[in-house]
């Protein structure tokens, strides 16, 4: 064998089973690093409640409900790295639903502070489109009793 050949024979081994174990082991480090970032945020939520004595109640509401909203989308990029270490791929629809947590969670923000309509539209309009995705890739997908496609 040339020395080339054996060199494209190393390399094909090399990225066939290498990168995808250092790939899993860093996307295994992240859901780790997630987490303890999740863990981390409940504790101050709760160390947060302090604030309720000192009659701070719809600030403390607000932040309440933006800080579960993002403990909400970290969950779903949990949820899409883990099934892209169980499946070896990302799915679609898990890509979906962190964008709708994320975008729900941005236009909720808005009721706290002063805003323009036209961005609120505009939010709104990237969630329905977002929502009917959500709703074509369920449809669509190969894990699903009515679809045929791919998601």
């Amino acid at each position: 064998m040339s020395p080339v050949g054996t060199q494209a024979k190393y390399w094909n081994l090399l990225s066939d089973r290498l990168t995808p174990t250092i790939i899993k082991g860093l996307c295994t480090v992240l859901i780790g690093v997630l987490a303890l970032w999740m863990g981390a945020g409940i504790a101050r939520m709760v160390l947060d409640l302090g604030g309720l004595l000192d009659g701070s109640w719809a600030r403390l509401a607000e932040h309440t409900i933006v800080n579960a909203l993002i403990m909400l989308a970290l969950l779903e990029v949990i949820r899409t790295l883990q099934a892209y270490l169980k499946l070896g791929r990302v799915r679609v629809t898990f890509i979906l639903d962190t964008a709708l947590v994320v975008l729900i969670g941005e236009l909720m923000g808005l009721w706290f502070k002063e805003y323009e309509p036209d961005k609120v539209l505009l939010g709104m309009a990237a969630i329905a489109l977002l929502i009917g995705l959500r709703f074509l890739t369920a449809k669509l997908s190969p894990n699903s009793e009515h679809g045929n496609g791919a998601a």
